[in-house]
């Protein structure tokens, strides 16, 4: 099997660099389809159509996103970039706004810029569209022709976002190196549909020590709507480090974890990275990990949750517990990337035993 790294074609991270979007994109279209929802639209629509107010045959045609990556979603909006003979889609928002737009310019043939307006996961780097239903459970992942064309993040405005956006992306990022050393150790094939690389391995690596080193002070400078290092090198981890890492190191026992607790109506309050973290805590039990404990104070120390009640699952019975467990472990989940045999009575137990530890930690 070869090894295989994929990327987005450029990546561009800065304070106030929304303002010169334009001269990122004007090879690759002018006519933009906006996806975005109402709110994240007030807050970056205007900075776009600013950059474009002066450029001839330039234009914006916004489209409100309906809030969940769905097959109805992702038709509704093809049709009506298909209508405005748009040359160019224009991502901005959060993780299903993201792959919605991916899953539209995939359908179209015709370029994606993604820009984040939370960095609450590593949604924008990937040619990876996680598709929902209505219920908010997940049906299938879709693999786009491509990585998008670029990735624009402005720092500026992710200070401002809210702070348990942020702590969520760290929760996301947090289960990368995990899942990419399982994958490397498996000897398994990655989203990218190959064997990890080294460069990949390393940055998910790089990826968890950031997040180790910069992670408390980039929530405490989050809260203050500073644009300090520290938060930059963690936008960096959440966004760019963990999803190249991620779709070209693969993926483990965290998010089979995660999408299991889909099943749970109980925790759909909780956000994809919340859960992740809880999975990253699971998968560590399984492989007896040395950093366990490291990862349940990290978690601690930055607000992810380490127990299931914090994932919003009161209802701890064993019913309750292997619906998670069973939708982790059916034979398409990445459960099956790990190094050695996991079935539904192990993950059972490692989710009970990851929430009695995170409730003695707390």
């Amino acid at each position: 099997m070869a090894t295989i790294i994929k990327s987005p074609a450029k990546y561009i991270q800065g304070k106030g660099e929304l303002k010169n979007i334009f001269k990122h994109i004007k090879k690759l279209g002018s006519r933009i389809f906006l996806l975005a929802s109402e709110n994240s639209y007030k807050r970056v629509g205007e900075i776009i159509e600013e950059s474009m107010k002066d450029i001839e045959g330039a234009a914006v045609t916004f489209s409100p996103f309906g809030g969940e990556c769905s097959k109805d979603e992702i038709n509704k909006a093809v049709e009506a970039c298909r209508k405005s003979e748009c040359d160019i889609v224009i991502g901005a928002g959060g993780g299903k706004t993201i792959d919605t737009a991916k899953a539209v310019a995939d359908n179209l043939d015709i370029p994606v810029v993604i820009v984040p307006t939370i960095a609450s996961n590593d949604a924008p780097c990937s040619g990876i569209a996680v598709i929902y239903n209505d219920e908010g459970v997940v049906i299938k992942a879709l693999f786009t022709k491509k990585n998008p064309d670029l990735v624009l993040v402005d720092s500026e405005i992710l200070a401002n976002a809210p702070i348990r956006m942020l702590v969520a992306g760290m929760g996301d990022a947090l289960a990368t190196y995990f899942e990419a050393r399982a994958v490397k150790n498996s000897g398994s094939r990655t989203m990218a549909r190959g064997q990890s690389t080294n460069t990949a391995y390393a940055m998910a690596e790089l990826c968890y020590k950031t997040l180790i080193k910069d992670g408390v002070q980039a929530k405490k400078d989050n809260e203050q709507r500073i644009v300090s290092e520290a938060l930059e090198n963690v936008l960096e981890a959440n966004i760019y480090l963990s999803g190249v890492g991620f779709e070209s190191g693969g993926l483990a026992a965290a998010h089979a974890i995660n999408d299991g607790f889909g099943h749970l109506p109980e925790a759909h309050g909780a956000y994809h990275g919340e859960k992740v973290a809880f999975g990253t805590i699971v998968q560590l039990v399984l492989e007896d990990a040395a950093e366990l404990n490291e990862v349940i104070d990290f978690c601690i120390s930055v607000g992810l949750p380490v127990t299931l009640e914090q994932l919003g699952v009161t209802d701890i019975s064993m019913e309750n517990i292997k619906k998670v467990a069973d939708a982790a472990c059916v034979k398409t989940q990445s459960t099956k990337n790990m190094p050695f045999h996991v079935d539904a009575e192990k993950v059972c137990a490692a989710i009970l035993k990851a929430d009695e530890l995170g409730k003695s930690k707390l």
